[in-house]
């Protein structure tokens, strides 16, 4: 196959500096905006929908909690639309977040910006494998409630499902299909949970929608949430989603973020709101947990967020897959000749398996959103996006322009550093409260 011939190993030469950027072992410039569209509708619809009524809503509140839920969305459409104006920059793409930052900074900056994707993915990932353990345990409550089997042994087998799902599929453009089928996992256990919230919500005495805890746990409560707020947006990755799609490719990259800002929040949206109302400060960061209902069909919300999580991971892990093929895999053959699926089974089992150990460990969804939101989407979506489109036009933008850049890089540090301080916080004071492994 032409995307895995050995040529596509040889490396070009950046203008800034020495950095050698390899050409890439998976497939690009193939896929329609409609595709990128569902890519991005399935991040931002995914299993972790279910728990932004718990890790958004309760730390910030039906004021803090709604409006932060459409500025953080204009915010971060604008964050993504100058970051895929500049993907072609120079003349030619750069098909991956680093090559971005190396073109235009160097390769320090390379070497730093892949760091923080790397941990920005790795979290993202623990928190899919959480998910996917979370869904069937809250579906094997529904039949036993035993104890027998606690959540980490569920995080073992999600990772292992994963793992399979990676050896199969080679590269993001394979999803295809996938995608067709995730998001319809998601609208199933979305209309789902929004139904039995909602029956639950006419039944129930007025609720609580106080933000809990003393004064100093609201203000990192809510930090937290803040972060939780942009986390929930953005892929820390859209060069690499770009690279996929056909020209022309910023107009086509538009559409599609146009597509995941407009029509794609809405279930979101309605989700995260009705969690919200149905259950007050105690819903849970996982929706599933919350709403009462037939046991069959809360079974079936269950093993359809299970089977999304598992599509969705693959999104999120896309970009270590690319580097590890593109780096150390086979150069003859197809995708799925025996070489090539015997170094994805070895390769990228490995990688999530220590995934797996880590989700095992220390199972704290919430904590995990803040923390990725502090140390990876600040600094990647908001910060260096606004510098390198400030560096890529310095030449073309008025002051006004270079003002209102330079005040979203200030404030999304200041906010990065605080989000930083309250995860630390947060999954230290869980960590006390549970043992490792828990079974929450």
């Amino acid at each position: 196959m032409a995307d895995f011939d050995s040529g596509m190993r040889e490396s070009r030469d950046l203008e800034s500096g020495d950095v050698k950027v390899p050409e890439t072992a998976h497939q690009i410039s193939q896929d329609s905006w409609l595709q990128i569209a569902f890519i991005l509708t399935t991040g931002i619809n995914s299993a972790y929908v279910l728990g932004y009524s718990g890790t958004v809503m309760v730390p910030l509140g039906w004021v803090g909690g709604s409006v932060g839920l459409v500025l953080a969305a204009a915010l971060s459409l604008y964050a993504n639309v100058i970051l895929a104006k500049i993907h072609e920059l120079g003349g030619k793409r750069h098909i991956r977040y680093r090559d971005l930052a190396g073109h235009i900074y160097g390769k320090n900056a390379y070497a730093l910006t892949w760091g923080f994707q790397y941990i920005n993915l790795f979290m993202i990932n623990t928190g899919y494998i959480i998910l996917a353990g979370q869904a069937p345990k809250a579906m094997y409550v529904l039949f036993r409630d035993d104890h027998v089997m606690k959540l980490p042994y569920f995080i073992v087998i999600a990772g292992f499902v994963c793992a399979l799902f990676a050896f199969g599929v080679p590269h993001l453009s394979a999803l295809k299909i996938w995608l067709g089928f995730s998001n319809f996992l998601s609208i199933i256990y979305i209309v789902i949970a929004f139904i039995l919230a909602l029956n639950d919500g006419k039944k129930a005495s007025p609720r609580d929608y106080n933000i809990p805890g003393s004064t100093a746990t609201k203000i990192f409560s809510c930090i937290g949430g803040f972060a939780n707020l942009f986390f929930s947006f953005n892929t820390g990755m859209l060069p690499e989603i770009q690279a996929t799609v056909k020209q022309p490719v910023v107009g086509n990259m538009v559409k599609a973020l146009v597509f995941q800002f407009t029509i794609g929040l809405v279930p979101m949206y309605a989700i995260t709101l009705m969690g919200y109302w149905a259950y007050g400060n105690e819903t849970s960061a996982y929706l599933l947990n919350n709403v009462s209902g037939p046991v069959w069909v809360k079974a079936v919300a269950n093993i359809s967020a299970f089977l999304q999580s598992v599509i969705a991971l693959h999104i999120f892990a896309s970009p270590m897959y690319e580097y590890l093929d593109t780096k150390f895999g086979p150069t003859k053959g197809g995708a799925f000749s025996l070489s090539h699926i015997s170094f994805r089974v070895l390769v990228r089992g490995g990688y999530l398996a220590i995934n797996t150990l880590v989700s095992a460990l220390l199972p704290f969804l919430g904590d995990f959103m803040s923390l990725t939101g502090a140390f990876s989407t600040f600094p990647l979506t908001f910060i260096l996006a606004n510098h390198m489109y400030l560096m890529a036009n310095k030449h073309k933008l008025s002051m006004q322009q270079k003002s209102w850049h330079w005040l979203n890089i200030t404030f999304f540090s200041v906010v990065s550093v605080a989000a930083g301080v309250s995860a630390v916080r947060l999954i230290l004071a869980d960590s006390k409260t549970y043992n490792i492994f828990a079974d929450l």
